[in-house]
């Protein structure tokens, strides 16, 4: 497929949109209304649509906004979470950027590559916790081997059998490659590349990334665009918030979005929405010059969740247990739990002098699963559409049309169980039990047949049951 590499981003008519919506009325209600009725159609909403609801101010609109969210969610989703853990393989790193501990002029960070036995360990680590699906990051300077350090970083996590367990599937958030690279890094059977933007407003982008190979804005832009090209079907984005007025990155994204859909005939497979923490060596990091509030940042949920219906949402530790469960209704879709992010924070003690960012949710993953269970989801470690090849345009084709239920809800509950029985505390594996149950309670015959099948076949010693 070929790569439209002159893409970039029009600022003009965001401005523009932007500009209107300040000057003019609040939203009224009879619009807010139609936008939201569509909106449940399930076929997302546009960008002139999306505006209204950021400016959105009225309680009562606000609800209804947020109600249309959870209805979006509930039907695409369900009940269930997908659980996932960063592994920080590396924090070298060659550019500065003035919002990240990793930036390469900071003397307050210890820098660290983790050898292969050190990211075996590791593995072995989030195994026990009962991990199954991992997010691969590394500091955007790839230790001495580049690329090759990353290929042999991910042999080795998918290398390791521990116990009653191993990692399935290793989603990578890397520096952006050529397409060759690209082809090299599908061959290793990774799941989702994920790489953020962090702010597609071009004059923010400049002031605070001031060196390195990440001031190459459309490089890093047209990263996506090279990645599928070279037939990664599952990209992920973001937008660090805070960095530029949150509004604009809205919109810019949403832009992104329909050009990787205009290009590849589907955007996405994951959004990002992380939020500016403090970090070390950071004064920038702590009172970053567009901070989003909590309102502001349930808005972004709720719209995401709508204009996009069916793309992952992430929410990761960044934010506290709080907020994270506030958006598990309103949109998120996949969450971290028990997460480090410093190279070798599993194994060993914590080192806050390491980490890219400070961390909101510092919860062990089996109390983040007695929450999730609490609160009537499910949490699920499924990696069977990656490897059964629904991926990509292939996936879309049937989560458009409600299908992808079928797959996910059976694969929730057999991975979650999976869980239970191996890794669950009393406390987490009573709670889970009873989730599980009500779970399949409430699905459809066929799902429902075929989840008392799969989740008996785990109750009975099989592991890695999917369909």
């Amino acid at each position: 497929m070929t790569v439209c590499s002159n893409f970039d981003i029009d600022e003009a008519p965001i401005l523009a949109s932007l500009a209107a919506g300040a000057s003019s009325a609040a939203p009224g209600t009879a619009q807010v209304r139609e936008i939201l009725a569509k909106a449940r159609e399930l076929k997302g909403i546009s960008a002139d649509e999306i505006v209204p609801l950021m400016n959105l101010r009225d309680p009562e609109l606000l609800d209804e906004l947020f109600a249309s969210a959870r209805f979006v969610k509930d039907a695409i989703y369900g009940k269930r979470l997908v659980i996932f853990a960063p592994l920080y393989v590396s924090n070298l790193c060659a550019n500065e950027c003035s919002y990240c501990a990793f930036r390469k002029r900071n003397k307050e960070v210890v820098r660290r590559a983790l050898d292969q036995d050190e990211i075996a360990r590791e593995t072995r680590m989030l195994i026990d916790q009962g991990h199954k699906r991992i997010l691969l990051v590394a500091g955007e300077s790839m230790a001495k081997r580049g690329l090759d350090y990353i290929l042999d970083a991910i042999a080795t996590v998918y290398s390791v059998k521990h116990g009653k367990g191993e990692i399935r599937r290793v989603n990578v958030n890397i520096a952006p490659l050529s397409v060759e690279e690209f082809e090299r890094l599908k061959e290793a059977k990774i799941g989702t590349y994920q790489i953020f933007q962090e702010t597609y407003h071009h004059e923010t982008y400049r002031q605070v990334h001031t060196s390195g190979a990440k001031t190459n804005y459309q490089w890093r832009l047209q990263a996506i665009d090279r990645a599928m090209s070279a037939g990664i079907d599952d990209c992920g984005v973001g937008v660090l918030f805070g960095l530029a007025d949150w509004r604009f990155d809205l919109l810019a994204l949403m832009q992104h979005i329909a050009h990787l859909e205009a290009t590849f005939g589907v955007g996405p497979h994951t959004i990002s929405v992380p939020r500016i923490e403090p970090a070390t060596g950071s004064s920038f990091a702590t009172l970053p010059p567009h901070a989003v509030s909590d309102e502001d940042f349930r808005k972004i949920v709720a719209i995401l969740r709508i204009a996009v219906p069916y793309t992952g949402i992430i929410m990761s530790t960044r934010e506290n247990a709080e907020m994270r469960r506030e958006t598990f209704a309103l949109g998120v879709s996949q969450i971290s739990g028990g997460s480090r992010t410093n190279p070798g924070g599993y194994a060993e003690a914590a080192r806050e002098d390491m980490s890219q960012f400070s961390l909101g949710d510092h919860r062990t993953l089996d109390e983040v699963v007695q929450d999730v269970a609490r609160l009537g989801y499910i949490p699920s470690f499924c990696t069977g559409c990656y490897r059964l090849g629904r991926t990509g345009a292939d996936f879309m084709d049937i989560a458009r049309p409600g299908e992808i239920k079928q797959h996910c809800d059976p694969n929730a509950a057999s991975t979650f169980q999976e869980y239970l029985s191996d890794y669950a505390s009393p406390e987490a594996r009573a709670l889970g039990e009873q989730a599980i149950a009500a779970f399949i309670d409430g699905m459809e015959p066929t799902p429902a047949r075929y989840s008392r099948v799969m989740v008996d076949k785990v109750r009975q010693g099989k592991r890695d049951v999917y369909r």
